[in-house]
């Protein structure tokens, strides 16, 4: 995809969604590899920072040639890594929009309202999130004749194969079970979110990814994310000798019994002499206090997505993770530094009742399509 698409001349309008950190972190990555120039320079240097900020988040800077929108959600963890993450995309010149979307029953339609005209007007639209109801109900007003889909995680591998398959957008976590009444209600929308993210004559659409593709949708442009611009950055890190252990939200999604995880976690601990816990930023409060009191590991809640906060250091040698999106991010951010990524299967016994009946396959193969890591075998719990 050409950075300068459009009319001759022209600097293309560009409007990124995002609704998470990470989605945040890889809209800059794709900007940097397409190159999107941000605006010129601060011209109020003498200026308080929170004063900037206020000017930046005013009227348009005609020179940014990206504006992205954060339609906010209500997690504070969340909402805290992703004003962090805005600040580091206005360092880089980036229009930031901040959208409470999601602060009560009329601010969707507030949202939705005061996105319409920009949404109308934009050349491209990128996105983090092309399951969100709140990005498909946005994708069916945009006359984009360019559409980004940037990663969000393992879920990309899953919306890829499902586009290249014409099957309707459903979280891989969910696939299997009944449709409840939202979704059938909401069936239209997701139905018209996906035909416009299928290629044709008039609209082009690119897959932004440092995932695994293995189905790549007839006209559809994957790119790879090999972080650069984190690397750029931030970095190299200072290396500790011991080993860090990655959370995950499988408990909170209702994919793993939370007394397995808990024992995996202690045993992989004390295998490998981990110390510290870096949570993640679904993981519930009850849970990092039990895992904190059970196993000894401090527990870290870091303020940037992991791939920056390892880059900037300092990181233990080893880092263990079980299957999830930084067994594909970590090896890039951190290549050249020595660090090691090891990965622990999820046992099947580990596995809820009620989780989908893909997700020791999709488990799997998250860990088994991961490049530059060491595979661990799922560790034995002592439980009934």
């Amino acid at each position: 995809m050409s950075p300068r698409a459009g009319q001759a001349g022209h600097s293309p309008r560009t409007l990124a969604f995002v609704e998470s950190p990470v989605q945040l972190l890889n809209v800059l990555e794709w900007a940097h590899l397409h190159g999107l120039h941000g605006a010129s320079p601060d011209p109020l240097p003498s200026v308080p920072a929170q004063v900037r900020r206020t000017v930046a988040e005013g009227p348009p800077r005609t020179d940014a040639e990206l504006t992205v929108v954060v339609l906010a959600p209500t997690d504070p963890m969340t909402r805290g890594q992703l004003r962090r993450m805005a600040d580091l995309a206005r360092d880089e010149g980036h229009r930031v929009r901040w959208e409470e979307a999601r602060g009560g029953t009329t601010a969707p339609f507030a949202t939705i309202g005061g996105l319409a005209g920009p949404l109308r007007r934009a050349d491209r639209v990128v996105m983090g999130d092309p399951f969100s109801r709140y990005v498909q109900l946005l994708l069916t007003i945009t006359r984009a004749r360019e559409l980004v889909v940037v990663d969000d995680g393992t879920a990309t591998m899953e919306f890829v194969a499902q586009l290249a398959r014409g099957e309707r957008l459903v979280r891989w976590h969910r696939k299997g079970g009944r449709p409840g009444a939202r979704d059938v209600l909401f069936a239209p929308v997701s139905s018209s979110a996906r035909r416009r993210l299928t290629p044709s004559a008039g609209r082009r659409v690119e897959v932004f990814s440092s995932m695994p593709v293995t189905e790549t949708p007839e006209g559809v442009t994957v790119t790879a994310n090999d972080f650069a611009w984190t690397r750029r950055r931030f970095g190299p890190p200072r290396i500790t000798k011991g080993a860090d252990m990655v959370g995950t939200s499988l408990v909170e999604t209702g994919v793993v019994d939370g007394d397995h995880y808990l024992e995996a976690v202690r045993t992989l601990a004390k295998t490998h002499g981990a110390t510290r816990y870096f949570a993640h930023r679904r993981e519930s409060t009850d849970k990092l206090h039990r895992l904190a009191a059970e196993t000894g590991l401090e527990i870290v809640r870091p303020d940037l997505p992991l791939e920056l906060i390892a880059r900037r250091g300092p990181i233990g040698r080893t880092i263990l993770s079980f299957p999830s999106t930084v067994v594909h991010t970590l090896p890039l951010a951190l290549v050249g530094t020595g660090v090691r990524v090891a990965v622990c299967d999820i046992d099947p016994t580990w596995l809820t009742e009620t989780a989908s009946p893909r997700a020791q396959g999709f488990l799997s193969g998250v860990t088994g399509t991961a490049r530059g890591v060491h595979r661990l075998e799922a560790v034995a719990v002592g439980l009934a």
